[in-house]
Formats: C-alpha cells, sequence, structure tokens
C-alpha cells in the first residue's frame, strides 16, 4: 500500500485591520440573509459572512464630510396677524437675529394693504457645519377688514419657487447644485384666543397644506392658563381634524412603526404652545431666556412653562431633514408632475435660450 500523505495545511490569509480613525462597529454580530434558499446562482441578495473589515461603514463619515463641505438650505415661513411674535420666536428658534424685522424693519413701517411677500437670508454655522437660513415673511397677512383670499399671494410665492426649481431641472447645461428656495417649512401662528380657530385660519391651513409643510403654534401661550391652554389645543386639534386638514408630519408619510410612534407623539402635542425672546434675566443663578411679568420670569426653554423646546427639538434636531425630503418627493414632485402633465412635458432649456422659454412657460 501506497503512504497516505497528510493534506497540506494553508496558512488564512491576512485579514486587513481596522483604520485606527474608524469608529468601532456595532457588538451584534452580522446575520446572513435568509434569502436566496434557490441553489447556487440563484441567490441574489443573499448575505454571507464577513471575514474582516472592508469599510462600507465610512459612507456615514464620508457623506457628514462633504455635507460640512457645501452645506445645505433650509427655508421658513411664518405667517400669522402682527403682533403675534413671529419675528421674536424664530430669532429664538436660532438663537440668533435672523428674522426680517431684525435686520431691515423700522418703527415707521406700516402695515401693508396686500399680503407681501419678503425675505432675507444668513448663513449661520454650528460645529462646523454651515446652513443658509431663509425666513420669509408675510406682513399684512390676516390685518385688513376684508382678509378674503389673502393666502393666495402666498400659495402664488411657494409655487413660484417651484417652478424655479423646475425649470432649473430641464435645463441642458444646469448646474451641478441647484439653488434651493423651496419652501421647506411654514409656521403658522395662531392668536391665543382661547375659544377656536378663525375661518381664515381655516381656510389657510386647508388650501396651504397640500402645497406645503405646515407646522401650527399657538403664539404668546402665556397668556392663557394651563387649563384653558390645555382645552385650546384640543379643540384646535377637533377642528383641524374636522375639515381634514393634515399638517405635518402627514400620517400618510409615516414609513415605519418607528417612524409612526415618534410622530404620533408630535402629532398629539400639536399645536406647539409657545412663547418667544431673545431676551436673558437671571433666575435660578443662571441666566434664561424669558419674557418678564409682574408674577415673575417666563422661562421660554422650560417645558414646564411653555412647549418651545419641543417645537425646536421637533423642527430642527430630529426632523430637519425630513421637511426638506418631503418637501422635495411631495410637494415638489406633486407639483412637477401637474406641471408638466398639463404641458405635455418641458422642452430642455438651453443655456440662450432661456429667457426665450422662461416667457412662453
Amino acid at each position: 500500500m501506497s503512504e497516505i500523505v497528510p493534506p497540506e495545511v494553508r496558512p488564512k490569509p491576512a485579514v486587513p485591520a481596522k483604520p485606527s480613525h474608524v469608529a468601532p462597529p456595532s457588538s451584534v454580530p452580522f446575520v446572513p440573509s435568509p434569502q436566496g434558499t434557490g441553489g447556487e446562482g440563484q441567490g441574489s441578495g443573499r448575505g454571507s459572512a464577513l471575514l474582516g473589515y472592508i469599510g462600507i461603514d465610512t459612507i456615514i463619515e464620508q457623506m457628514r464630510k462633504k455635507t460640512m463641505k457645501t452645506g445645505f438650505d433650509f427655508n421658513i415661513m411664518v405667517v400669522g396677524q402682527s403682533g403675534l411674535g413671529k419675528s421674536t420666536l424664530v430669532n429664538t428658534l436660532f438663537k440668533s437675529q435672523v428674522s426680517r424685522r431684525s435686520t431691515s424693519w423700522s418703527r415707521d413701517e406700516k402695515i401693508p394693504k396686500t399680503v407681501e411677500i419678503k425675505s432675507v437670508s444668513h448663513v449661520i454655522e454650528e460645529g462646523g457645519v454651515k446652513m443658509k437660513l431663509t425666513v420669509i415673511d408675510t406682513p399684512g397677512f390676516g390685518d385688513q377688514i376684508n382678509n378674503e383670499n389673502c393666502w393666495e399671494p402666498i400659495s402664488k410665492y411657494i409655487n413660484e419657487q417651484y417652478e424655479k426649481f423646475l425649470k432649473e431641472e430641464v435645463n441642458i447645461a444646469r448646474k451641478k447644485r441647484i439653488p434651493d428656495t423651496r419652501v421647506h417649512c411654514c409656521l403658522y401662528f395662531i392668536s391665543p384666543t382661547g375659544h377656536s380657530l378663525r375661518q381664515l385660519d381655516i381656510e389657510f391651513m386647508k388650501h396651504l397644506s397640500r402645497v406645503v409643510n405646515i407646522i401650527p403654534v399657538i403664539a404668546k401661550s402665556d397668556t392663557l392658563t394651563l387649563d384653558e391652554k390645555t382645552e385650546f389645543k384640543q379643540k384646535v386639534r377637533k377642528e383641524l381634524e374636522a375639515c381634514g386638514i393634515e399638517c405635518y408630519p402627514q400620517k400618510e408619510f409615516d414609513e415605519d412603526m418607528e417612524d409612526k410612534s415618534d410622530n404620533d407623539k408630535i402629532r398629539e402635542a400639536m399645536p406647539f404652545a409657545v412663547v418667544g425672546s431673545d431676551k436673558e434675566y437671571q433666575a435660578n443663578a443662571k441666566r434664561i431666556l424669558g419674557r418678564k411679568t409682574p408674577w415673575g420670569v417666563v422661562e421660554v426653554e422650560n417645558p414646564n412653562h411653555c412647549e418651545f423646546s419641543l417645537l425646536r427639538d421637533f423642527m430642527i434636531r430630529s426632523h430637519l431633514q425630513d421637511l426638506k425630503e418631503v418637501t422635495h418627493n411631495i410637494h415638489y414632485e406633486t407639483y412637477r408632475a401637474k406641471r408638466l402633465n398639463d404641458n405635455g412635458g418641458l422642452h430642455p432649456i438651453s443655456s440662450s435660450g432661456q429667457d426665450t422659454q422662461e416667457s412662453n412657460l
């Protein structure tokens, strides 16, 4: 008998080490996907155990670096009667003088006879991230004796921004980064009457909720008692539901159960009863933003005093990107589809013929 030669034992290939600058992976082990049980060559999408570190998880860091270089746009519109503290609340949200009244308003300025659209832009930076913030104000809204159809200039402005973006998209030689002037969020200020919504409030939100993300807030809520505030919020929610008005975040856009759970809490808190102030006072041995009254200081960022912190965390810290995505994927796409369908398709615009094409649209 010939001698049996044992098989050669080959050393395993060396696995490259994970770079030191990359965060450690999750402690949860990789589990191969159960898909593709139809045999060899038929398992498209079938997972397999990794022999070592690849670097897929660095895509998040790559995206972060790119965003920090380019920055991003966020456009917020404020709508409501004069004297409800719209400019002050926006300044409080972004902790800087970003509203129109902070930069160009004078005490001699009169309330316009019709609704006007005025905007001001600032670049603000935090932690190396740059954001071009545009605040769009609507002086004159709801301030007239006859406010019939006073939402039409606002609706027209919002659609004009969609049209401007659409024209840039269909250019043959379009810009690498299209300037985004579309309204991502509309803060609608409700007067703290404690009774019910005005017909103007209902009509505005009914017409505009189809084209923009509306977030309703009860302005100057410190003028209401705790019981009055709770009762008023319940009345507003019931009226909005009865009129078929869905404010942001809409139920139909919840992507999964986690989204639904988070957004349900937000919907239950709406409309946010807020107080705005850009003045600091001394309270409990620390400087706080607040409104001083004969009875004490209303602390803006104290959840026991008002819901400003809820609004800020929701709008900026958890849903800012979603506001932009819903604007692009839902409201803008709805406008785009209707526009292209009505027009039989927009023809590409060359750089030389752009002015002519725009006049024909």
